[in-house]
C-alpha cells in the first residue's frame, strides 16, 4: 500500500489554520482549502500553506462555462498550488479549456475533476435526473475527464477499485469521505476506511473533521498514517 495523506482544513478562520498545520506538518505535507476557507480568506490562505512547507490541493471545483473557466484557472495556477479541482460535469469542452489554460501558464498543478459528490447515493442521483447507478456514472465521468487530458479525479473510495482497473495505474484517484470505524453522524454517504481506500487503489486519501475535530488532531493523523502503512 502507498498513498498520501491530505488534512482537509474545513474552516473559515486564518487563525485556526496556522494551528492545524502547525500541529500537522511534521507528518502531513498536502493540506486542502475548498470554498468554506477560501471564501473567507482568500488566495492568501494558499500562502499561508506553502510558507510553513506543505502543498495546497485548491479545491473549489470550477463549474462554468469554457472560457470562465479558463481564465479561473490561469488566476488558480499564479498561487502554485500542488492540485487544483474542477468538476466533470461541466462537459469535455470545459475540462479541455481548463487543461489548456494550465499549460499556457507553464503551470504544474495537477487538474483532477470532481466526479459525483460523495454526499449524494443512487437516490439523490434519480432526483436529479441521472439514471445510472453510481458506479457507472463515476466511471463515464471519469473516462471523459482522462480522454479531456486530466491529472486525476476525485472519487468516493467506494468507485477507486472500478476507476483503477479502467484508467490505469498512473491516473491519480483522490478519495474523500475517509472516516474511522465506527459511527460518524455526518453528511457523507458513500465512505469507507482510510486502510480499505488505499487498498481499492487511492492515491491519496482525503481526511477532515476525522482530524481536524479530534482533541488530538496529530495523534489521530498518525493512526491514519499507520493504519494505510
Amino acid at each position: 500500500m502507498s498513498a498520501k495523506l491530505i488534512v482537509a482544513l474545513d474552516t473559515d478562520e486564518l487563525q485556526v489554520v496556522e494551528k492545524l498545520i502547525d500541529q500537522l506538518s511534521s507528518i502531513v505535507k498536502i493540506f486542502k482549502v475548498g470554498s468554506q476557507l477560501f471564501t473567507a480568506c482568500g488566495p492568501e490562505v494558499l500562502q499561508v500553506v506553502q510558507q510553513k512547507g506543505a502543498e495546497a490541493f485548491l479545491d473549489l471545483k470550477f463549474h462554468d462555462i469554457p472560457n470562465t473557466v479558463s481564465h479561473a484557472m490561469e488566476a488558480a495556477c499564479r498561487y502554485k498550488p500542488l492540485m487544483i479541482t474542477v468538476h466533470t460535469l461541466g462537459g469535455s469542452q470545459m475540462l479541455r479549456s481548463a487543461v489548456q489554460a494550465r499549460n499556457h501558464v507553464g503551470s504544474s498543478a495537477k487538474i483532477l475533476g470532481v466526479t459525483i459528490l460523495t454526499s449524494l447515493d443512487k437516490g439523490a442521483l434519480e432526483e436529479i435526473g441521472l439514471s445510472a447507478s453510481v458506479n457507472e456514472e463515476v466511471l463515464c465521468l471519469a473516462q471523459m475527464a482522462q480522454a479531456a487530458g486530466l491529472d486525476g479525479v476525485v472519487a468516493s473510495p467506494q468507485e477507486t477499485v472500478i476507476l483503477r482497473q479502467s484508467l490505469g495505474e498512473d491516473f491519480i484517484i483522490v478519495t474523500p469521505g475517509i472516516r474511522p470505524s465506527g459511527p460518524m453522524n455526518d453528511d457523507q454517504r458513500r465512505t469507507m476506511q482510510a486502510k480499505e481506500a488505499v487498498m481499492a487503489g487511492a492515491s491519496y486519501i482525503v481526511v477532515g473533521r476525522p482530524i481536524t475535530q479530534s482533541p488530538d488532531p496529530l495523534a489521530q493523523a498518525k493512526k491514519i498514517l499507520e493504519e494505510i502503512g
